[in-house]
């Protein structure tokens, strides 16, 4: 996400991209001497703990990145009248709801990761900062660590592979995310008028891709763009309860992006036009 947002986000102005050990999310007096150094008029939050698994036996760290961190950067987006977009994530919600969620339902985060990201959500939300909190699914891209990289790697490398067919979700390619991102800040390009007319729209917002699949659908996808002629790996699905992990999962990751489309206009694009996209340019 923060290499998708730091190519596109010159398009609205000027930009001032910092990693890791830059900033460290963990330290929160680091980060808000930076944010009072840095004076920016738009902070864009790409970074977080999503080690979902690592998350149950590290609550703390992770409450630390996706909670606190969120809540200083909030703080100060009020102080400085600056827009704050922050990124947040299917799992604040439990996943027992048949279709998909509105930003209106309740959320009931089933593991520490999720409990995480939604403090930070809730932080943001409640700092009555100009704010974009943007909720999305099953994000992926061909750098980093993610699921099509990892069915990439296990199609060079095993004649098998197993994948979970019971979650269902829509698979969403971070440039895409990046993409609606800006378009949602556009205006603010400007000037003083259009930043006015960004804040304005302040609020919380599904983003994921459209249509859904499961995991197996997903990496069915994947392995048919690999293979078109046939052959590599077989695929096999299998159930959750085949694939223990120590995070629970939800079940249900869909996300209705209505909202997106009607304040913001912006009309979210297929999983698999994505999938073929990405693959297609990287």
């Amino acid at each position: 996400m923060g290499y998708e947002l730091a190519r596109l986000l010159p398009a609205i102005g000027y930009v001032i991209a910092l990693d890791f050990p830059e900033v460290d999310l963990a330290k929160p007096e680091d980060l808000r001497r930076l944010i009072r150094e840095v004076g920016p008029r738009i902070i864009v939050n790409a970074a977080a703990y999503t080690a979902v698994d690592q998350a149950e036996a590290e609550p703390e760290r992770a409450m630390a990145v996706n909670g606190a961190a969120p809540e200083v950067m909030a703080a100060e987006a009020k102080r400085l009248g600056a827009m704050l977009v922050h990124y947040s994530t299917d799992y604040v919600y439990d996943g027992s709801k048949n279709g998909p969620y509105v930003e209106t339902d309740p959320p009931n985060p089933r593991n520490s990761y999720g409990r995480s990201k939604l403090a930070g959500d809730l932080a943001v939300l409640e700092s009555n900062a100009p704010h974009f909190v943007f909720r999305t699914s099953w994000v992926y891209g061909s750098r980093g660590k993610n699921f099509l990289l990892t069915m990439l790697r296990l199609f060079g490398e095993r004649s098998e592979v197993q994948v979970v067919d019971d979650q269902i979700g829509a698979p969403t390619w971070c440039r895409q995310i990046a993409r609606a991102t800006v378009t949602a800040l556009q205006p603010a390009a400007g000037g003083n008028d259009g930043f006015e007319q960004v804040t304005q729209r302040s609020g919380l917002y599904h983003l994921t891709a459209g249509g859904s699949t499961s995991w197996f659908g997903f990496a069915s996808a994947i392995h048919a763009s690999r293979f078109p002629a046939g052959g590599g790996p077989r695929l096999l699905p299998i159930l959750t309860t085949d694939y223990p992990l120590p995070a629970r999962r939800p079940m249900n990751s869909l996300l209705d992006n209505s909202q997106l489309a009607r304040v913001l206009g912006i009309a979210q694009v297929g999983w698999r036009e994505q999938l073929a996209e990405c693959l297609r340019e990287g």
